[in-house]
Parts: structure tokens; sequence; C-alpha cells
């Protein structure tokens, strides 16, 4: 074991710090599952359940229609605008089985974020969600599509005239699904756009051998932690979602385990699921745990079933994690990931030291390092702050038709997150901000996180974003946007005040905002960004 990888003592010798990633398709592993589990509940949605027998025949009766209905070839993008239910898992691994790319669509996005994906992806089939059907026909002459099969979940609710309706378009050929040939290393999977919280959306090129490694990596992370054949996985994080898609979808998939399908987060539906359900894995981002911790019955309700909560996405506040944790018995192991890592690269591990407020160690097989924040060649010290890059099989290929953008996020088979972090003597990493996020204030270095810490702990704050706001004489100045508790009042004196007591005198926010809500991306990502520019144009 050399410097770099200091953290690989942590792991038990069980878990292999490096492992072989087999040369396997998504479908090759959707197949190998069918094979070994064909009778286990793959989907449970509401009442409906479908076994991985029925997954394998229904995905492969879409692709088949892909190639012979549409003509689809392979490499051909086809756009997925769906909420969670099981045609979204049936139309994912059909398009794969078919060679083609899935593109991936937030089904909040507006008319022109929809025609931007669409025309930068290029494809020409789109899979959509009925009640979503407007948007696509306000903008769709101005995109390449000319495919529509939409979804329906409650049939007449949304009376629409596509092309085919998701039932239609999989009897609408009676012909065998074509093999293709599928090299995992070069060919892309999945184009997963960003979120676009720091800017425009970028597609970032995910293959299969990307998807499968992350999944293969989570395995031998988590091994004493799963079985085969018995897990369900309460999956109301989107699939759209990077996250979603890995941690719940294909990762259940590889297990045979049950996925407990939400098309959205209803923090009393998710408890009376839970309880109901009994899910034993709940991948969740901080604000379902947010909802989740200050519903007043949430103890009423029987959450043993969990064993393991796995938060992403976004920094999870210390002072939530430990009440979340006092109020339902569960274990909530935090990690880091992202879009452009298939996601995930960190995570606090189930084996070893759990330390809150840190996202963990590497994954097998994950390479990384702090390094300075201007040209990115030095590598830092423990304790250090700076730009995290890593290496590993789960970084992606590039962005798409971004050759610029790509070489500069991906230089000498790094990637470049763009996140401020710090590593410990173990090699634990703390994210700290996104480097677009610091804050310079009369020559400081603030960083919005340290302040948000703060702010979580006080007893009447249920959420809060910090940004950096022009400032003729500081340059930039510290603003606080703040949701309170229900029921509860607090006054700006009240926070700056505490704030004083618990910080260095130049983090203390100057002005204070209170908001009933706080804009967020669909899968909980609170929207700095747009926080920020709101507060610019004040």
């Amino acid at each position: 074991m050399n410097a770099k990888n200091s953290w690989f003592k942590h792991y038990p010798g069980s878990i292999a710090t490096t492992i072989d990633i087999p040369n396997v398709s998504l479908p090759d592993m959707l197949n190998q599952t069918v094979k070994d589990y064909p009778d286990n509940v793959a989907l449970s949605f509401y009442h409906k359940k479908i076994t991985y027998r029925e997954l394998g025949y229904l995905s492969t009766a879409f692709g088949s229609a892909l190639q012979n209905t549409f003509q689809m070839k392979p490499k051909d993008r086809v756009a997925l605008m769906l909420p969670n239910c099981p045609q979204f898992s049936m139309s994912y691994y059909g398009v794969l089985k078919a060679g083609g790319i899935i593109t991936q669509i937030n089904p909040m996005l507006v008319e022109r974020e929809l025609q931007y994906i669409l025309a930068d992806s290029g494809a020409e089939t789109i899979v959509i969600y009925d009640a979503l059907y407007p948007r696509l026909k306000a903008i769709q002459d101005e995109t390449n599509v000319k495919n529509v099969i939409v979804v329906s979940l409650q049939p007449d609710a949304f009376p629409v005239d596509p092309d085919y309706t998701f039932d239609q378009f999989i009897q609408s050929t009676t012909e065998s699904l074509q093999s293709v040939s599928i090299d995992p290393k070069e060919d892309i999977a999945v184009l997963q756009y960003t979120g676009g919280t720091t800017g425009r959306s970028k597609g970032a090129m995910l293959t299969h051998r990307n998807l499968v490694a992350n999944v293969e990596q989570c395995l031998e992370f988590f091994k004493d932690e799963f079985t085969f054949g018995k897990e369900k996985c309460l999956t109301v994080i989107p699939l759209f979602h990077v996250f979603g898609m890995t941690s719940c979808m294909n990762l259940s998939i590889r297990i045979g385990a049950e996925s407990v399908l939400l098309p959205k987060f209803d923090v009393d539906e998710v408890l009376e699921t839970i309880e109901k359900q009994q899910p034993t894995l709940f991948p969740g981002v901080p604000t379902m745990y947010v909802a989740l911790t200050n519903h007043p019955n949430a103890e009423n309700f029987d959450l043993s079933s969990i064993r393991t909560c796995n938060s992403g996405s976004a920094p999870m506040p210390v002072g939530l994690m430990k009440e979340f944790e006092r109020k339902t018995g569960a274990k909530i192991l935090e990690g880091y990931g992202l879009s452009e890592a298939a996601p995930t690269t960190h995570v606090n591990p189930p084996f070893g030291e759990r330390k809150p407020g840190s996202v963990g160690i590497g994954f097998p097989s994950t390479e990384y390092k702090i390094v300075d924040l201007g040209e990115g060649k030095t590598e830092l010290k423990a304790g250090e702050s700076g730009e995290i890059i890593i290496k590993g099989p789960q970084v992606m290929k590039g962005y798409w038709n971004m050759p610029e953008e790509t070489a500069n996020t991906l230089r000498d088979g790094w990637l470049f997150t763009g996140d401020i972090a710090k590593m410990d003597e173990d090699g634990y990493i703390s994210i700290i901000d996104r480097k677009k996020d610091l804050i310079i204030a009369s020559g400081y270095n603030i960083y919005p996180r340290d302040i948000e810490e703060v702010l979580y702990e006080h007893t009447s704050i249920m959420e809060a974003v910090v940004v950096g706001v022009p400032d003729p004489y500081r340059g930039e100045t510290v603003k606080a946007v703040i949701v309170t508790k229900p029921g509860v009042t607090l006054s700006e004196e009240e926070v700056i005040s505490y704030c004083k007591d618990q910080m260095a005198p130049y983090k203390v926010p100057k002005m204070v905002e209170f908001r009933h809500e706080l804009p967020k991306t669909s899968v909980g990502k609170i929207l700095r960004r747009s926080i920020r520019e709101e507060a610019r144009q004040v």
C-alpha cells in the first residue's frame, strides 16, 4: 500500500481494494439475474408486481419493437421522461438490448430545457409520461423527435393522441429481438445530463462498463450487507437521476432485489410504505431525511426493517443525521458521487469507522487526491482544502458533443470534480463546497457549508442555504436563506446573534431572508445557484 491509497487500510480482508470489472453489458447483467431469480419480484408498484422473468420478457419486447416498428439502429438515442414506474425499467433495458443510448430527462423540465436536451442528444424517439405530453408537443418541431410513446399510470387521466401508448408499442411487432454487439468499454449506455445547478446542462457519456463497474464496486464495498435474492429497496429517488439509476434500479437488478417503486416523495406515503412493505434498503437525499425527521408522527411507524440509509446527492448536515437516527434507529451512511462517475466514488464504510460530516472513503478500484485550486497540479497535504480529483472505472467517457469541456474535466485520466474538499490522515473526505460556490469576502475564503452546518444545529431552523452576494466594500458578503420549522418564528437579529456566538466574525451572515420553501431539483438538491442569482438581482 502506498500513501495515496491510505484509505485501503480500513478495508477488512474479506473486501478487495481492487476488483476486476466483468466485461459485460447492462443487458447481460439483467439476463443473468433473470436466469438466477426468474420468479423473484423485480418491481412492485402499488398493487402491481412484476417478476424478473416478466421484466426480461417485456424489456426484450420493447427492444424488438424499437428495432422493427421504429427501425432503430444501434447507438440511436431514445429519451426517457418518466416518473418512477415499471415502464421506466422496461424501457431502459429495452433500449439497451436494442443497442441504443438512453437520454435521461427530468420530468420537471420546462419546454425550453426539454428542447435543449432533445436537440443536444439528437434523440428521435421519446418515452414520456402522459401528463407531460403537451410540453413535448409545444417544442417537438424544434427537435429531431419523430416517435412518441406515452405512458399512462391512470388510464384516461390525460387524454392525448400519441403515436403509441406503451402497451400498444410493446405489441406492435411479433418479430424477435435482433442481436446486437455491445462493446462495454466503448459503447455508451446513458447520456446522463448534469443537473444544471452549476450552469449549462452537459450530457455525461456513461458506458456500459462505467455503470456495471459502479454496481460491482458497490457490491464489493457492501458485500457483507447484501443477501442476494432477499433484499427490498425503497425506490423513491427518481430513476432518471444518476443516484437512483445506479443505487436503486441497477444495483437491485444485480442482486435480485425487489424495487418498491414510488413515483414521488410524499412523507406520509413513504412512512406508510416502509411500515407495510418492510424494505431493507433506503437510498435517500438530505431533504427526504429532513421531512421524515420533522414529521410529528415519525416515531409511531415501524421503520425497523431498514438496515441502511445511503445519503447522497447533497451534503448531509451532521445535526440532521443524528436526529434522524435517534428517531428511527436506522443508520445513515453518507456518500459522495457525481453524474460523471456513474455516480458513487465515496461512502462511509459499513465495516469501519463512520465519520459524521465526512463522505467516507473511496470505493474499490477508486483513486483520489486533493489538488490546488489553481492549476490543479500540486497534491495537497492532509487537512488542506483543494479540489478533489478522481480516477476509476466508473468515470465517464466524456461529455456528449463537448470536446473542450471534456478536455477541461478529464485530464491525464483524472476527473476534475469542481468540488472543494479536504482529506484527513485516514483518507476520509469532507466535501466543503463547489469551487463556484466559494464566497470571497474582504479577502477571506468562506465556504457556505461551514455556515450551513451551524444553522442546521439551530432548533428552529428546518432548512438553510448560504450564498455570496455582491458588496461594494467586501467584494462579496454572506446571505442566509432560511426555512423555519412549522409553527416557529425567528427574526433576522436572532439568527445573526446566534451565528456570532458560533463562528468567526467574517463568516457571520450580514443578511437573512426567510422563505416558506427553497427551490430544489427533482431529486431534492437545493438549487443554490438559483438562490444566488435571485439574491444578486435584488
